[in-house]
């Protein structure tokens, strides 16, 4: 009878086998996975396989979506543990497992901080971790909104792991005040009480009242996102010289974005923080940084469109 580690081995393998056409065994190519659940529409193996393509390298980057493997979350370890063995560089990690990722390997002082792994390394043996979240989030605010951290007040929507990756960022890059708001208030105090006085949670209703001192609003719930309620807001409240970030890409212009716009505001939106926070992860498995180069947007973008 086959062990539980022995089954989740061979269902790792042969998800390997099918992506890659059933041509090569694990060892032909170096193998990145990303490990999630509902993951089969993601943009990630478009761009980190184009970038290994520019470089000449044989890569294979596998979707290890937990829906499509019959999965339980508590499996994580032991996929984990699968895909030291067969030979994969890396991994990426997304909803639901990034604090578990966590809790499974030695996080780096930013993973630590923000309390959740996206982004996980074989080195000697060991399995580490990082947050490459916060710069892909920060990254993209410098290159479409610069200015944006002259504000004193930031508001974010929503207290999941994507906002503790943007808290993060906003509290390293000097912000001194954010404000934290969630349906459930209690979360974000939660969430407050980790980050520090500086992180004021607020009731979802108070929303209107803080946009007039929001130097910069980020959104990062699924409000707006395709097949999902539009997040209900005014942005003309928002000061003159704001700016607003949406971490939804998908559509890729949601409605907070272009009302923004048509106001004049300075905006990011979510297939920036996308491109950039691949760029480290990439690096750490590979020793080579790519690029977010207009190209590699344009060639995601024009793949958002058609579908």
């Amino acid at each position: 009878m086959q062990s539980f580690e022995t089954s989740i081995a061979d269902k790792l393998r042969n998800l390997v086998s099918r992506q890659q056409g059933g041509e090569s065994s694990p060892s032909d190519a170096v193998l990145i996975g990303l490990i999630g659940r509902s993951i089969q529409s993601s943009r990630t193996p478009m761009m980190h396989e184009r970038e290994g393509a520019r470089l000449g390298m044989c890569y294979t980057y596998i979707l290890i979506d937990f829906d499509v493997l019959a999965l339980r979350d508590e499996s994580l370890s032991a996929v984990v543990a699968a895909a030291g063995d067969i030979g994969f560089a890396g991994l990426n990690v997304t909803l639901p497992h990034k604090e578990h990722a966590l809790a499974l390997s030695t996080p780096d002082e930013r993973a630590r901080a923000v309390g959740a792994a996206n982004t996980l390394w074989f080195s000697d043996g060991e399995l580490r971790s990082t947050n490459t979240d916060v710069e892909g989030f920060i990254n993209n605010l410098d290159a479409s909104a610069p200015g944006w951290n002259g504000c004193e007040d930031a508001l974010v929507l929503g207290a999941g792991g994507a906002a503790r990756a943007v808290m993060f960022g906003l509290l390293d890059r000097g912000i001194k005040r954010v404000h934290l708001a969630n349906r459930t208030v209690q979360r974000a105090r939660a969430l407050a009480d980790q980050f520090g006085a500086s992180v004021l949670p607020v009731a979802w209703e108070a929303i209107g009242d803080l946009l007039p001192r929001a130097g910069l609003l980020v959104n990062t719930t699924s409000l707006g996102m395709k097949g999902q309620p539009a997040l209900e807001l005014d942005v003309t409240r928002l000061p003159p010289g704001a700016a607003v970030a949406d971490l939804v890409y998908v559509p890729l212009d949601t409605p907070l974005l272009a009302a923004s716009r048509a106001r004049g505001l300075k905006t990011a939106d979510g297939l920036g923080m996308l491109l950039h926070q691949a760029v480290r992860g990439f690096e750490l498995w590979f020793g080579s940084r790519p690029e977010v180069t207009p190209e590699l947007r344009a060639l995601v973008e024009a793949d958002l469109t058609n579908t």
